[in-house]
């Protein structure tokens, strides 16, 4: 077989090769932008020169430690400057970074160390009680540090004889990292929520975290340095791989401890912040903040929101106080955003009810991602792009995860077909817009019929007094399944059983609305997410 002329003498080499990582980005950031502020966290801010050269420490001192290629560190920590110095410094060792849930109990965290094999534990000082308990369930032994935050100083207890600030202290920085060998090595190891079973280890690579921040930017339409918030956890699939993000665009890190009214208002005011990302829980604690909370925002903010879209109502006073809005939706699998409700110009001539149904799509896949569609799982084969028809959505691409660590079985099913099959059914509109009905685990099965608690939901937060609802199976003799609704009231609001049973009557078929109404908190997971496998299991006895 005769070679193209384009396929001799044209080998890759150093030169006209190297492997796609985010770690790039934040040296050029530190080079071309020195004395721009990287991050503010209260009183504390660095530049990014100031930035680099503190996680250039870091990996000294975790190198000192004997952390190298493939050995995980894991983490416990709030959106604080050592989380997103452990994003650069743990992977300038080839080592993979492993961010705990910190809203997680001992055993799960146990389990997770255990199965990280985590050689070293940076944790804050606020989750020491936690952290011994899980430590002392833990099989692993991993060298501990403590970081004790002194812009909100803690009460936790040190669980070792190593100091963060110290150990950085002592550490070069202008410690020689090192490239990743393959950009296919891993980068961080991200567990899924685990609501039925041990949670999976979702393992990332140094490639797929590169094509993030591209598509990061581009999606979120964020410029030469912007100002973003951390509302959303850093924990939270890499805090959907902005905090590598920022690096690219020499931005300004607001790290936000705790998420309160008060300091969201205080950092958008005095910081100008441009970007947030959050769940519609953020959206929430903003539009209910009190009145001596809020401060007047003269600018117009950057609002990326995930997960089921909230409420028109919400969505509308969102965008009158100040927030530019873009849906997102992706899984820990997809390192968080894989897809983007991308606004049409063509659709501002809609009216308002138009509009409202575009919002509430998933939409088009990010840059980064070659192919998304819906299909029936079975035969694998694409479903009718009527808007009507349900399948899963399914992802291909580069922003999609390496696979689960040590789960070759849920490996390969999660990859059948060559799609990663992401559990949650939808449609496929006309103008190739995807937009979810369910996760398949969801679906409520009623004398034969299939009901999406999506679409009841979604009629139950249009009633004026629901704050929060949540729909479930609930077993029944005759037809199989009915619908439960879980429903969260808002404050000062009075509604009856009746009441909300004749509302979704009112506007669904029948077999559709809820039988049976239960009102109480829901319970939500660390990122806002409703727990409806607890429902299920509360349904059963309502």
């Amino acid at each position: 077989m005769t070679l193209s002329p384009y396929d001799q003498n044209l080998d890759k080499n150093p030169a006209n090769y190297q492997p796609l990582t985010p770690l790039t980005f934040l040296d050029r950031a530190a080079r071309v932008y020195p004395n721009h502020p990287a991050i503010i966290h209260g009183a504390q801010q660095f530049t990014w020169k100031e930035f680099y050269g503190r996680c250039r420490r870091l990996a000294s001192a975790l190198s000192r430690l004997q952390i190298g290629p493939g050995d995980t560190v894991s983490v416990m920590l709030s959106n604080t400057p050592p989380m997103l110095e452990a994003h650069y410094a743990v992977p300038m060792l080839g080592a993979v970074l492993h961010s705990l849930n910190t809203r997680l109990d001992a055993p799960i965290l146990a389990f997770q160390l255990d199965h990280a094999d985590s050689k070293v534990l940076i944790t804050d000082r606020e989750f020491a009680g936690t952290m011994a308990e899980a430590l002392a369930l833990a099989k692993v032994r991993p060298i501990i540090i403590d970081y004790n935050d002194l812009e909100f100083p803690q009460t936790g207890r040190a669980l070792s004889h190593l100091d963060y600030e110290t150990l950085l202290a002592n550490s070069d920085p202008e410690f020689a990292w090192r490239m990743p060998a393959d950009e296919w090595d891993a980068i961080s190891l991200n567990y899924t929520s685990g609501t039925t079973g041990n949670p999976k280890g979702v393992v990332y690579h140094h490639r797929g975290a590169a094509l993030m921040c591209y598509s990061n930017t581009i999606a979120t339409g964020m410029g030469r340095h912007p100002v973003y918030l951390w509302t959303l956890p850093m924990f939270h699939c890499n805090g959907w791989c902005f905090t590598w993000s920022l690096a690219m665009v020499a931005g300004t890190h607001i790290c936000l401890r705790w998420v309160r009214a008060k300091a969201m208002y205080d950092a958008i005011a005095d910081y100008k912040v441009t970007n947030i990302s959050g769940a519609p829980i953020v959206m929430a604690t903003l539009l209910g903040a009190k009145p001596e909370e809020k401060r007047e925002i003269r600018h117009r903010v950057s609002f990326n929101h995930a997960a089921a879209p909230p409420p028109q109502a919400v969505l509308d006073a969102m965008i009158a106080a100040g927030f530019d809005l873009t849906h997102l939706y992706g899984l820990t699998e997809t390192y968080g955003p894989a897809t983007i409700n991308e606004w049409n110009t063509e659709w501002l001539a809609l009216d308002e009810e138009a509009k409202a149904k575009k919002r509430i799509r998933q939409g088009v896949r990010y840059v980064a991602l070659e192919d998304l569609t819906v299909m029936d799982p079975e035969t694998m084969s694409p479903v009718p792009a009527d808007g009507e028809t349900m399948g899963e959505v399914m992802f291909r691409g580069n922003i999609v995860m390496k696979g689960y660590l040590r789960n070759a079985e849920a490996t390969t099913e999660a990859f059948a077909g060559g799609w990663f099959h992401s559990g949650d059914l939808g449609v496929l509109h006309p103008d190739g817009y995807i937009q979810l009905k369910d996760r398949s685990k969801d679906v409520i099965i009623s004398g034969g019929e299939n009901i999406s608690s999506i679409e009841v939901e979604d009629v139950l937060y249009k009633h004026p007094a629901v704050a929060a609802c949540a729909v479930v199976a609930k077993p029944d003799e005759k037809w199989g399944e009915t619908p439960c609704a879980f429903v969260e009231l808002k404050a000062g609001a009075i509604a009856s059983k009746e009441e909300i049973v004749t509302w979704c009557r009112e506007r669904l078929a029948h077999y559709k609305a809820p039988r049976h109404v239960v009102f109480t908190e829901l319970p939500k997971t660390a990122t806002g997410k409703i727990q409806k496998f607890r429902l299920r299991d509360l349904a059963k006895d309502s």
